[in-house]
């Protein structure tokens, strides 16, 4: 959409505000709304002023003013607020006009032009599968003297025997028994519905929703596929949606990746392709999944460099409490078609050569989707030069159900990092493939690990719960 489109737009919706938004380095946006009626052509060229110190790993307070350009493609239409408002994605830039190194989203921008760069191709492609809990309520608590969460659904296992006003109507979710049931064990179909209906208003492409595996209201809706930064910015407005769609209806949705204890967690696999023009480049047809060398190059990076990658594609301390085996978690460092029990699935149901991709199952949600895909797009890119064969590397492929192979058979598979802690050690250690092309930066990279080994020591150093039920009585 062009800037004169926009303004088209805010006259002939009436819109009163036009919300400017950025993404910081954990993923969140953040937003600061003008009047419409001050919001001209030269908005768009001087872009709006906001403070970069009061954003956890910008800048610091001497050097705080930044700006946001805004990106006239990204407009939507809010469907939440009651004065009309137009939602806008922007860039980060520096008071000299230069693209600020740690804006997220300007790393996505570099990504893709190093991609077009190296002659490999002129666009990846990305589709999240961005899976979510629905909750009716949730608590948590952390103090000195304190610490406790506790979350409910009125469809969780929990609750076939709560005694409620009007009388407990049952058709509970087991454990691991929510996949794809029909009402009334899907209790959740309307509100996925409406969550859908407003996505794509918002301009993306519904493929789908469904209830997903765990007890408690898991879901999942998928969105067509996009190219790198189109899909981050998508993925941004999805979590916006579905968060204020579940509010509305009483509701709260998390995409923490292990809310509860003993069930599934949610994840985000990732498909992904590589296109020259109009002509996929990961297709062959008769080769293993119909897979091209290419592919297997770029699957050959992919989990060459995993435990690096996973401190961007999972970086918080809870992804560790999903990426455990049991639960059908992709801890396995192989590829294979069709298999769930793979870091690296090929899709072989229902593939057309341009629907010919692979899917990267390990990261989840609290990933920055601008930097997870880049990240994911980095390491692809490196395979493909260093033309790493993921066979003789080791990596399979392993068309067998991996949770059921013999402890030594298990034993010479690569599993991914136990902590965050250890994949940012992988990260300190293997960073090289991210900075090719300037994408991302050495500064970058240490001022992000720096923030998540912030993160993980908070969390180390806090009475945990369950302490109490191990060692109260020693």
């Amino acid at each position: 959409m062009s800037v004169e489109k926009v303004l088209q737009t805010i006259k002939e919706n009436n819109i009163e505000w036009v919300d400017f938004r950025f993404v910081d380095l954990g993923g969140r946006a953040h937003h600061i709304s003008l009047p419409a009626s001050a919001v001209e052509e030269e908005t768009f060229v001087n872009g709006v002023a906001f403070d970069g110190s009061s954003i956890k790993g910008f800048r610091g307070i001497e050097e705080s003013d930044m700006v946001m350009m805004p990106d006239p493609s990204t407009v939507y239409i809010d469907p939440f607020t009651a004065h009309p408002t137009l939602n806008i994605m922007c860039d980060i830039f520096t008071p000299d006009g230069e693209r600020y190194e740690r804006d997220p989203r300007g790393i996505a921008v570099k990504a893709e032009e190093f991609l077009q760069s190296s002659g490999v191709g002129t666009a990846a492609f990305f589709a999240p599968e961005s899976e979510f809990f629905i909750f009716d309520d949730v608590r948590y608590e952390t103090t000195m003297h304190s610490s406790s969460f506790s979350v409910d659904s009125e469809e969780a296992v929990w609750n076939t025997n709560r005694k409620e006003e009007g009388g407990n109507l049952g058709f509970k979710v087991g454990v691991k028994g929510g996949y794809v049931p029909v009402a009334p064990v899907d209790s959740q179909q309307d509100i996925r519905s409406e969550m859908c209906r407003l996505l794509g208003e918002a301009g993306l492409e519904i493929e789908r929703h469904h209830h997903e595996v765990a007890t408690a209201g898991q879901a999942e809706i998928n969105f067509r596929f996009d190219t790198l930064k189109k899909t981050a910015d998508n993925l941004l407005t999805y979590k916006y949606i579905v968060q204020n769609t579940a509010r509305q209806y009483g509701k709260v949705a998390t995409f923490m990746p292990k809310p509860l204890f003993g069930d599934n967690g949610s994840g985000m696999h990732v498909h992904q392709s590589i296109f020259n023009g109009s002509e996929p480049l990961f297709y062959e047809k008769g080769a293993y999944a119909n897979l091209s060398e290419m592919a297997l190059n770029y699957i050959g990076g992919i989990l060459y460099h995993a435990p690096a990658l996973i401190a961007l594609t999972n970086p918080s301390t809870n992804s560790f409490k999903r990426l455990v085996p049991g639960y059908e978690a992709p801890v396995n460092l192989v590829y294979s078609k069709g298999n769930r029990s793979a870091a690296v699935r090929i899709p072989v149901a229902a593939v057309t050569p341009k629907g010919c991709r692979i899917e990267f199952r390990t990261p989840d949600s609290t990933a920055n989707p601008y930097l997870a895909f880049s990240a994911m797009l980095m390491a692809g890119l490196d395979g493909i030069k260093k033309k790493i064969n993921p066979e003789e590397m080791g990596y399979g492929p392993l068309d067998k159900n991996i949770y059921e192979l013999s402890d030594a058979d298990k034993e010479k598979i690569r599993s991914v990092p136990g902590s965050l802690n250890e994949a940012l050690d992988a990260l300190e250690a293997d960073y090289e493939f991210l900075t090719e092309g300037g994408v991302f930066t050495k500064d970058f990279i240490d001022n992000y690990i720096a923030l998540k080994r912030g993160e993980a020591q908070e969390v180390a150093i806090r009475v945990h719960p369950h302490e109490y039920a191990l060692y109260f009585d020693v």
